[in-house]
C-alpha cells in the first residue's frame, strides 16, 4: 500500500460522504435587499448536539503547510459540525477519512480552489486547516457548549502530500 496521497479537485459529488461544499452556487441565489443583494441561500447546516449547545462563529488564521507534508494525525467532532469559508482567494487543502472501525481509513486530499468551503458533517474524520502558500484567514463556524467535542487519532505510518502546485 503506498502512502503517498494523490489530490482530487473538490466536487460536490466526491465530498458528499464527509459533508458539503459551500460557493456562490448560481443554483441557490436569490435576490433580497430590494435586488441589491444576491444571497446564496443555505448552503450548509449547523449541526450541534447536546443539551446548552450552540452554534459559534470564529476566524482562524492558517499558517502555510511545508510540503512534502506528512499526515500523520486526524480529528473529528462528534458533538457538531464544523465549516470552513476563506476570506481569501486562495487555494487550500482539505483532507478527509471515512471511519473505519471508530478510526480514520485512509485520508483523501481534496484541493479547494479558493472561492469554496467546506462544511465537515458532524465525526467526520479530517485534519486541521491546511493553509498552501500563505497564511489565509477562514470563517469557521462550529460547535460550543459542554460535552467533549474533540477526538484525535494518530496513525502507526504518516501519508505524504506532496506540493500541490508542483508537478509529479
Amino acid at each position: 500500500m503506498s502512502h503517498l496521497l494523490s489530490i482530487e479537485p473538490l466536487t460536490r459529488e466526491a465530498f458528499a460522504p464527509f459533508g458539503s461544499i459551500m460557493e456562490a452556487d448560481p443554483a441557490s441565489m436569490r435576490f433580497i435587499n430590494g435586488g441589491n443583494t444576491e444571497r446564496f441561500h443555505a448552503l450548509a447546516r449547523v449541526d450541534a448536539a447536546g443539551e446548552g449547545a450552540g452554534a459559534i462563529i470564529n476566524i482562524f488564521r492558517g499558517q502555510p503547510r511545508v510540503f512534502p507534508y506528512s499526515v500523520t494525525m486526524m480529528e473529528r467532532h462528534p458533538l457538531g459540525s464544523q465549516s470552513f469559508s476563506p476570506l481569501q482567494d486562495r487555494p487550500w487543502l482539505v483532507v478527509v477519512a471515512e471511519d473505519e472501525g471508530g478510526r480514520p481509513g485512509r485520508p483523501r486530499v481534496f484541493l479547494a480552489n479558493g472561492r469554496q468551503g467546506v462544511n465537515y458533517a458532524r465525526n467526520i474524520w479530517h485534519h486541521p486547516l491546511m493553509s498552501v502558500g500563505i497564511a489565509s484567514d477562514f470563517i469557521v463556524v462550529d460547535r460550543e457548549g459542554p460535552g467533549s467535542n474533540l477526538e484525535e487519532f494518530y496513525y502507526d505510518e504518516a501519508f505524504v502530500i506532496r506540493d500541490p502546485f508542483e508537478g509529479g
